[in-house]
């Protein structure tokens, strides 16, 4: 399928626009297509492009431009030589770097650059054009790569696409180094990145070039089945393997395309920065080694490194030869399922290591039973659903311009799945946007807009997501007997073997099993009774095999740390005590002599001097309750006590978030985040484009409808949830708070966390997934950069030099759960799951948090973001105080059940401040009482009359328990 024709090809897409088209424009005399991308050429075509390379990026370019931009009137000019030609019209021209604006394309946000992210606009004005030209120019030389005297044509490719966005900075550039990511493809419209554009026009023109016909398709994935293969899980080591496995199992899909295609075929999930690519690119591709010295991943020898990240999803969209769709989902299907077998085979070998039944250097022995299970048991995972829709169903009449668009093929192929009559137009086709768009566009007698296949990226799009949809409900399923025992974890297959005559019986009565020596030898890898499956012994076994494939990419060894839930529940008391600067006694230091260290949270890991002695802590309480000895228990906690304080904290807490109307956010559908096409533009161009449309009902029309989806959109969509799940969420969870990151994946994110961290960090979570942020509104920039903080405002995130899109204006809903550190972990996980549909349920953009107490008596709040949770911050807060005792809830929540359901907020105000009042010490804290009393009596109210009061209940009732001294951020010894 690929000749050095598809590179070349893509290769001339990604010059055919400098990268640095936004900061000359207006201001090169030479013009931009008269720069650094003819110089380029020079380089890399030597003997120039042919007429057919030429022909086929011109296409692809007509394409993605109107895939992704308005179009625009033209005003009629006379040369000099009396010729006429049409240009922009003057009202249309930006000069970018005098009014640096940046368009979120989600909800049409404007951001000065200026003004909001603090960019000295005064010196980017006065950069020396010639001076960007220069950098640029030797930017890109430095990534041409050669065979010999020859261009490496792929091997350039893979370079441009990957470092061609990333331009190091120095003292001289002031931010273009930041910007650099971000300069806009048309100053016009600035609202998705050059980057964006040369990705989408490479995407196009390789698919054409690939294909006999020229034609593209487009081509969606989904590998499954994804909630079930996770959620069988009895550690967070499992959760964190099964969410492993399949991003592994995702890549292994994906690389299929990257392999003929390039990465930049990839739309969804965006693949540029993401550490698995970046080591095939090494490794696989041989990019020089030195280009990723500054990448995290490389230097990483514990599982902080990135690559221990679930960063792919389960589900990708691409752009591919519409001929060559039949063998690459082939081949998607074969790889994915052969690595799976791989693996396993892998782990067989190692629990037969693990039992002293096979010597590391012995050739594997296929009559033992447990490889033959572990095929059997793996045949047909993972599943894997496609659809491919050709654009060749919209057909332009007039090929030399591909205007003039014949739909009633796409017509023809929607209709089955939108319930129409066959060539009755249905979905994008009756939109209010293709209804703007699909016909041509006048002005003054001239055509400023005619439609092109790009347009209808929306309607193919939407029925590729349709027919995958099908396409899943419509599964098949291999059968395997499974005759034997199953396995303790599932309960579906039987356990892996290596006497089948051991599965005819329990195996709780027979102490010679391949998992019953397992567990003796090597208990980190199994627990007593444990037999497992294939697919739980493969997660099980992941975390090992995975850290030793990651040594051989990072040249060291790697060791990889699993946090207990005892440890997550002390992590914030440790951390207290840590902060404060205090010490151990002599005594102290000999008592946890010999006791085995744990993993810790990576805050914790900041505080060097005494790190070594808080490792000890939990593994001393560890120590003593596998021991089962009662009085060796009492005196571990005693030693503990003596440390950290007079209570031990049990609980800990578990996060679940996710995006909401993720699939409707990328199709566009109704209620979806979007913007108007008026809205994209320029502030600059938007007033002189209001002024030509007034009066004129077309331009009108098209001005205000509403955006159709686009590349650009998915682009951004992608690239904002890879900067949320790579660089946002573990600066959250793991910098500015003590939890731990188990999945984070796009718009997903489970997390382990302290109870006294729990509500801070959900809150911080959601505002940063969206890109605002109440505390960040008037940041200190010159602080922000120095100390390396996130800030979120205006739809953005900036962290360590990266200025990232967000989510503008998309929500997302979270659930949690706190529980004993002790409670089974399976029930835990269920937990959550149902917080989390809790949440989604009652209205989306809301959090479910439940209190699972040892004792009985859960509590459990859902709600709004925003007031409710801070509410219950500041109930915390101040049920906490020193001089305030909690006994203001018990005694509250003794007369709430007398009032009537339909109290007034009047009546629960005045009774509030007075339990509340009574219960304090100082003039300070009886002040804080009543606005506590109007503030929870405010947001109660707003209940239906009959839910009002058992939210009172609940509200209090989880501030009171998270007021115990042990969960506050302050929770001092």
């Amino acid at each position: 399928m690929t000749t050095d024709k598809v590179w070349q090809t893509k290769l001339h897409a990604r010059l055919h626009d400098p990268a640095e088209k936004a900061l000359v424009l207006l201001r090169d005399p030479a013009g931009h297509e008269g720069g650094t991308s003819r110089e380029l050429h020079r380089l890399l075509f030597k003997g120039g492009v042919s007429d057919d390379i030429y022909r086929l990026v011109k296409k692809a370019d007509w394409w993605a431009s109107a895939a992704d931009r308005p179009q625009w009137p033209e005003e009629t000019e006379r040369l000099p030589d009396g010729r006429t030609v049409r240009r922009p019209a003057a009202w249309s021209r930006v000069n970018w770097v005098k009014q640096p604006t940046l368009i979120h394309p989600m909800n049409g946000g404007e951001v000065s650059l200026g003004n909001d992210f603090g960019v000295d606009v005064s010196r980017l004005a006065a950069t020396d054009v010639e001076d960007v030209k220069a950098r640029s120019l030797e930017h890109f030389r430095g990534l041409c790569l050669r065979n010999g005297q020859e261009t490496d044509w792929r091997r350039t490719l893979l370079a441009y696409w990957r470092f061609g966005p990333e331009l190091s900075e120095s003292e001289d550039n002031g931010t273009l180094g930041e910007l650099w990511r971000l300069l806009p493809a048309d100053t016009r419209i600035p609202d998705h990145s050059i980057w964006d554009h040369l990705d989408l026009v490479s995407a196009f023109a390789g698919a054409f070039s690939a294909d006999e016909d020229g034609d593209a398709a487009l081509l969606t994935v989904s590998l499954g089945p994804v909630q079930g293969f996770i959620a069988a899980a009895r550690t967070t080591s499992d959760l964190w393997a099964g969410s492993h496995i399949l991003a592994q199992l995702a890549w292994q899909a994906i690389s299929v395309i990257c392999e003929r295609l390039g990465p930049d075929a990839i739309l969804l999930p965006r693949l540029r920065g993401i550490p698995q690519v970046d080591v095939w690119l090494r490794d696989e591709c041989d990019l020089p080694s030195k280009w990723f010295h500054d990448c995290e991943w490389t230097r990483g020898e514990t599982d902080a490194n990135p690559l221990f990240s679930a960063a792919l999803p389960n589900r990708f969209v691409g752009v591919v030869p519409a001929g060559g769709v039949t063998e690459l989902t082939t081949c998607i299907e074969t790889r994915t399922r052969d690595w799976l077998q791989e693996v396993g085979g892998e782990v067989v070998d190692k629990l037969l290591e693990a039992a002293s039944l096979r010597q590391k250097d012995d050739l594997r022995d296929d009559a033992v039973p447990a490889y033959q299970q572990m095929r059997d048991q793996l045949r047909g995972f993972p599943e894997v659903h496609w659809a491919a829709v050709p654009f060749s169903l919209v057909r332009p009449r007039n090929e030399r311009r591909q205007t003039d668009l014949d739909t009633s093929k796409l017509a023809e192929a929607m209709a089955p799945f939108f319930g129409s009559e066959r060539g009755e137009e249905s979905g994008f086709l009756i939109s209010r946007a293709w209804n703007v768009l699909r016909n041509r566009k006048e002005l003054s007698g001239a055509t400023f807009f005619e439609p092109n296949p790009g347009v209808l990226y929306p309607a193919v799009y939407d029925l590729a997501e349709r027919a995958l949809a099908a396409a899943k409900s419509g599964r098949s399923f291999d059968q395997t007997e499974q005759v034997g025992w199953r396995c303790s974890m599932t309960g579906e297959t039987e356990w892996l073997t290596t006497d089948r005559d051991q599965l005819a019986k329990s195996y709780r009565t027979q102490p010679d099993t391949l998992w019953a020596k397992v567990a003796n030898q090597h208990p980190g890898l199994a627990k007593r009774g444990e037999h497992l499956g294939a697919l739980p012994a493969i997660k099980r076994l992941w975390p090992t095999l995975f850290a030793k494939r990651l040594e051989r990419v990072v040249g060291a060894e790697v060791n990889r740390f699993v946090v207990s839930t005892h440890t997550m529940a002390l992590a914030k008391q440790m951390e207290v005590f840590l902060e404060g600067g205090g010490g151990l006694t002599d005594e102290q230091h000999r008592g946890l002599k010999g006791t085995k260290p744990v993993a810790l949270p990576r805050r914790l890991a900041r505080h060097h001097d005494l790190l070594h002695w808080m490792r000890r802590l939990p593994g001393c309480l560890e120590d003593a309750a596998e021991a089962q000895d009662e009085e060796r228990r009492r005196s571990a906690e005693a030693a503990v006590k003596g440390i950290l304080g007079n209570r031990i904290e049990a609980y800990y807490a578990l996060l679940l978030m996710d995006g909401d109307d993720m699939g409707r956010m990328l199709a566009g559908g109704d209620g979806a985040q979007s913007t108007s096409y008026l809205r994209s533009f320029h502030p600059s161009v938007r007033q002189g484009f209001e002024k030509l449309a007034g009066g004129n009902p077309a331009l009108e029309e098209y001005a205000n409808a509403p955006r159709a989806v686009s590349p650009n959109r998915h682009l951004s969509i992608s690239a904002a949830l890879n900067d949320f799940a790579l660089h946002v969420v573990p600066q959250v969870v793991e910098h500015e708070h003590a939890g731990r990151i188990l999945y984070a994946g796009g718009d997903d994110v489970m997390a382990m966390l302290p109870v006294a961290d729990l509500l801070p960090a959900m809150r911080r979570l959601r505002e940063a997934y969206s890109g605002d942020a109440r505390e960040d509104v008037g940041v200190d920039w010159a602080s922000a950069r120095k100390q390396h903080e996130l800030v979120c405002r205006s739809g953005f995130s900036y962290l360590r030099g990266r200025l990232m899109r967000m989510m503008a204006g998309a929500t997302a809903s979270c659930g949690a759960v706190i529980a004993h550190h002790k409670a089974p972990l399976a029930a835990v996980m269920s937990e959550l799951r149902s917080a989390e549909k809790r949440a989604k349920d009652a209205g989306r953009n809301r959090f479910s948090l439940t209190v699972i107490k040892r004792g009985g008596g859960d509590l459990l709040v859902t709600d709004e973001w925003g007031a409710p949770l801070d509410a219950l911050l500041i109930a915390r807060d101040f049920l906490a105080g020193p001089s305030v005792s909690r006994r203001a809830v018990y005694n509250s929540l003794a007369w709430l059940k007398d009032l009537p359901d339909d109290a007034s907020e009047d009546m629960l105000r005045r009774l509030m401040a007075v339990q509340f009042e009574r219960q304090t010490q100082d003039e300070k804290a009886r002040q804080s009482a009543c606005k506590l009393a109007e503030i929870v009596a405010s947001l109660a109210v707003r209940q239906p009359s009959c839910q009002r009061l058992t939210w009172l209940a609940q509200h209090l009732g989880v501030a009171e328990f998270l007021a115990r001294e042990t969960r506050t951020e302050s929770a001092a010894p």
